[in-house]
């Protein structure tokens, strides 16, 4: 097994790049901010192959050892009796695959970011977020510790924060910023609520020899539940932390309804827009439920809730793709759908299925948006109505591009074919439980509409005549008397992207083709590498302490089922959109002909008008806050001003008995003494008495 050196060192490169580029590059040697770049991809590089290392020792392991969670020696940061907030490691084939995602991916994006930032003035300082970003998912990933993850948790949002707003000069990024912040803060209130809980149960804990904000002793605690004891954690305590732990996972990954953050957030640099959407915050909140998993399976009230959140999010973060015309707002929406995939999922108790389509998602989404990237390099717009033509002049990207979209699609023998379909299985084989009924007819739904927007972006991006790209967006813009559209630099460059930007692409691309398979192999019929059936999920199971859940066999029907009616969407996509080289596509989508269904998905759903118009504006503050405000000045201000009008009021008494003449201080002064004088002759004799 690894050392703790070791693991603490995977956490600690990204950080040490993080501290140097903000202390000593940036102030001292901006000149060479390019030095900034290199060394994170260099301290990323190291990390990457520990946790290569790390993955192969845990999987290696003996038989008595395999699978196990190996906690390394902690260290206590505060003891407050029954509950001690504990900072260590956990190292569990969970947290294995997902340093290799986190730091792998991370990799690739740092070296495409060299060539896609490289004009940037503040380059120096994109690289020290780029750094803290991964540290901050890195050490959540590892924390032994409910709090201490908790701590890592708000670094993640924080950092989304700095890199969504990275270009805060621009109205829309800082918006964008604060909305992401905002709305992922909402979900964190469950989950921060849930850790006060356990807190508060700690004495419980304690008596049972646990530590409340230990993560392998939250599992035992949730243990007797499974045997129909009433161990700490069951019924409806063990409900409310289950739930309140998956409203921080819905808000981090952008469940219904807190998902309307994350397509703005796109308003930041692609390659940090990869980063979110393929290896950090958004795979934190999957990674959450994953990680407490061994407590959800023990409450079937939340594993409903999880599973048909999942299913309805898969399904509308589809249907509101269909209609962007924003290249990377098409892939946020498409994230959203997948790791409603991935919910769904989990709450039906395929965990490794889950988890294997984290792990493939990660390799064919950061493919895709670095192909978005590398298109708005050539065209100077995110703008696909304004694209078109471009395979000819790209042929590397248009390729890479479609091998991502076929792998988002599910085709075989691609990577996500291998995941999407052990979701799809896995789900149909609980076709007894109402709620996986309704969760599979949402998914399969999700198929076809997946490989609808995936090719129609693909074909308004490459196919047909070019329109113009960013130059003739701002013409358009000007012409109309529009704002100037966010993102759009009007240089247009039609020309293939820069090595630097080409090979992590097709670094990703290789693994958008094989991951799937090398990682599990499913299809026994192939035995094209001795890789054991299974093994990713046979793997991940072996980290559970309890229930362990079921891996089905593959099923050729499931496979054609969903093949067909990928196939379909894609049909569907060529009929309306496909144009030969030179045929312009045109500008009035064929979709706005079902204009009250456009007009809702366009507006998506009006969920953005509900909360920022409806609730915030005009509840919160024509509502709330307008109550609060009579409160203030009628209740709170007129205490105070009747309270100082008292002592203003007396105040003027006072000050009329000070005429600054003796004669009359002196009147006063015999005056008093008399008083006194009476009251001892009237009172004093009684009190001598």
């Amino acid at each position: 097994m690894p050392s703790e050196a070791v693991v603490w060192s995977i956490l600690f490169l990204p950080v040490a790049a993080f501290l140097i580029t903000s202390l000593i590059i940036r102030p001292f040697l901006n000149r060479y901010s390019l030095l900034s770049g290199l060394l994170l991809i260099l301290c990323l590089a190291v990390a990457f192959g520990l946790s290569l290392w790390a993955l192969w020792a845990v999987n290696d392991a003996d038989a008595a050892h395999r699978g196990a969670s190996l906690e390394f020696p902690v260290h206590t940061w505060l003891d407050l009796g029954s509950a001690q907030i504990q900072m260590g490691l956990l190292l569990d084939p969970l947290t294995a695959i997902m340093l290799v995602v986190v730091t792998g991916v991370s990799l690739m994006i740092q070296i495409y970011s060299l060539g896609y930032m490289r004009h940037d003035p503040s380059f120096s300082r994109y690289f020290a977020y780029m750094a803290l970003f991964t540290a901050a998912m890195l050490g959540l990933v590892l924390s032994v510790n409910i709090l201490q993850l908790y701590a890592f948790w708000e670094l993640v949002g924080l950092a989304s924060y700095l890199l969504i707003g990275f270009w805060h000069d621009r109205p829309a990024a800082a918006a964008a910023a604060k909305k992401a912040f905002i709305v992922t803060r909402i979900g964190d209130v469950g989950f921060l609520l849930a850790i006060i809980f356990l807190f508060f149960k700690a004495d419980e804990f304690a008596a049972a020899g646990l530590n409340a904000l230990h993560i392998p002793d939250i599992w035992a605690a949730a243990q007797p539940a499974l045997d129909g004891g009433s161990g700490i954690l069951a019924g409806v305590a063990l409900t409310w932390v289950t739930l309140g732990i998956f409203a921080g996972a819905a808000g981090k990954s952008g469940q219904f309804p807190l998902h309307t953050w994350l397509p703005d957030a796109m308003e930041g640099p692609t390659p940090v827009s990869a980063l979110i959407h393929a290896a950090t915050m958004v795979a934190a909140g999957v990674f959450l439920v994953g990680r407490f998993f061994p407590v959800f399976q023990q409450t079937a009230q939340t594993m409903t809730v999880v599973a048909l959140i999942g299913g309805f999010t898969a399904f509308m973060a589809a249907t509101m793709g269909l209609v962007m015309n924003d290249i990377k707002r098409v892939m946020a929406y498409s994230t959203i759908s997948q790791l409603g995939y991935m919910m769904a999922a989990l709450g039906l108790g395929a965990y490794g299925a889950a988890l294997f389509h984290l792990f493939t998602h990660a390799f064919f989404k950061a493919l895709l948006f670095l192909c978005a990237g590398s298109v708005n390099h050539a065209s100077g717009t995110f703008n696909m109505r304004y694209m078109g033509g471009l395979r000819r002049q790209m042929p590397w990207t248009y390729l890479l591009m479609l091998i991502g979209g076929l792998s988002l699609v599910g085709i075989v023998p691609l990577a996500g074919f291998w995941s999407k379909d052990e979701i799809l299985l896995s789900v149909w084989m609980e076709r007894d439980n109402p709620a996986a009924q309704a969760t599979f007819v949402l998914l399969i739904v999700g198929v076809l509409l997946t490989a609808f927007y995936t090719f129609r972006m693909i074909f308004m991006t490459f196919h047909g005549q070019f329109r113009g790209g960013g130059e003739q967006e701002l013409k358009d813009a000007e012409e109309a008397q529009l704002p100037l559209p966010s993102g759009v630099s009007g240089q247009v460059h039609l020309a293939e992207s820069p090595l630097v930007m080409l090979a992590p692409m097709a670094f990703l691309g290789f693994f958008a083709v094989v991951a799937g398979y090398l990682a599990n192999p499913q299809w026994s019929a192939l035995p094209l590498i001795q890789v054991p059936k299974h093994w990713i999920t046979e793997y991940l199971g072996e980290g559970l302490t309890f229930a362990q859940p079921s891996i089905p066999s593959f099923s050729f029907g499931m496979a054609l089922v969903s093949t067909v009616v990928a196939l379909v969407g894609i049909g569907l996509a060529a009929r309306l959109y496909s144009r030969k080289q030179g045929e312009a596509i045109d500008l009035v989508e064929p979709l706005e002909r079902a204009r009250p269904l456009h007009l809702l998905l366009t507006n998506k759903y009006y969920l953005d008008y509900l909360y920022e118009d409806l609730i915030v504006r005009r509840w919160f503050y024509q509502g709330l806050v307008a109550i609060t405000d009579w409160v203030d000045r009628t209740l709170v201000d007129g205490f105070v001003d009747l309270l100082g009008g008292t002592f203003r009021t007396s105040g003027r008494l006072v000050t009329a008995l000070q005429t600054g003449q003796v004669q009359f201080y002196g009147t006063f002064l015999i005056f008093g003494a008399l008083v006194i004088l009476v009251a001892f002759l009237i009172f004093g004799r009684g009190i001598r008495s």
